[in-house]
């Protein structure tokens, strides 16, 4: 099965995708499953799996959340509560493993997008190898070598801000049923490859103007 383990939603500051059209543009790029991984919320990906629901669509949808740890981010995904942001990574992940999410460290060297910088010796279940928001593919080359060398599951997601990024990178997961359950524990199985491509520049850029000028439309409202 093919999942985009990292999606955001318009409940990320930085996001302008609406849930049908995260949904609608997953089905339009063969994915059988997504994980909405807001910024500090897990609204967004709860949400999605209500609205999946109403819509009678096959699509699986993990709810999960990219928590902002002290030293970066971490994606923790298959939980239905928030984590408090700023914890120490370890403190991050403890908290993760109480409520039974799988737990990914993204872009971990791409440093602006707040990378955690190291995977070696914390308790994760994959490195994300394939971040198609990248405008420079080094990153994703060092998280690669790093998973391989420490022996790590390596999974792919697209990082979408928008729609149209969705599925632009992926993870194909050997799960033996098509439920939440059994791919979360397929993940933790590391069966699990990373696949698709980096997300065209263009769109990347402009996303990133977009969500800039979200933040400051939020801050002049405030």
């Amino acid at each position: 099965m093919r999942f985009d383990l990292h999606v955001h939603s318009c409940f990320s500051k930085d996001s302008n995708a609406d849930i049908d059209s995260i949904i609608v543009h997953a089905g339009k790029n063969d994915l059988n499953g997504i994980a909405v991984c807001d910024h500090d919320t897990i609204e967004g990906g709860i949400a999605c799996v209500k609205r999946a629901k109403e819509l009678g669509t096959d699509l699986i949808v993990i709810p999960g959340i990219e928590v902002t740890s002290s030293k970066g981010h971490i994606l923790v995904i298959g939980i239905e509560e928030n984590i408090e942001p700023y914890l120490s990574p370890e403190k991050t992940i403890g908290r993760a493993r109480e409520l039974g999410g799988v737990v990914i460290i993204p872009h971990p060297f791409k440093l602006t997008s707040h990378g955690i910088g190291y995977i070696n010796g914390i308790d994760i279940d994959a490195v994300e190898v394939l971040n198609s928001r990248c405008l420079d593919n080094r990153p994703n080359k060092k998280a690669k070598m790093a998973a391989q060398s420490l022996n790590l599951p390596q999974v792919g997601g697209s990082d979408a801000h928008t729609p149209q990024m969705v599925g632009q990178a992926y993870t194909e997961i050997d799960a033996e049923e098509n439920t939440v359950d059994a791919v979360l524990m397929a993940i933790r199985q590391g069966k699990v490859c990373a696949g698709g491509k980096k997300t065209p520049s263009s769109l990347v850029i402009k996303q990133i103007f977009i969500g800039f000028c979200r933040k400051i439309t939020r801050q002049l409202w405030k």
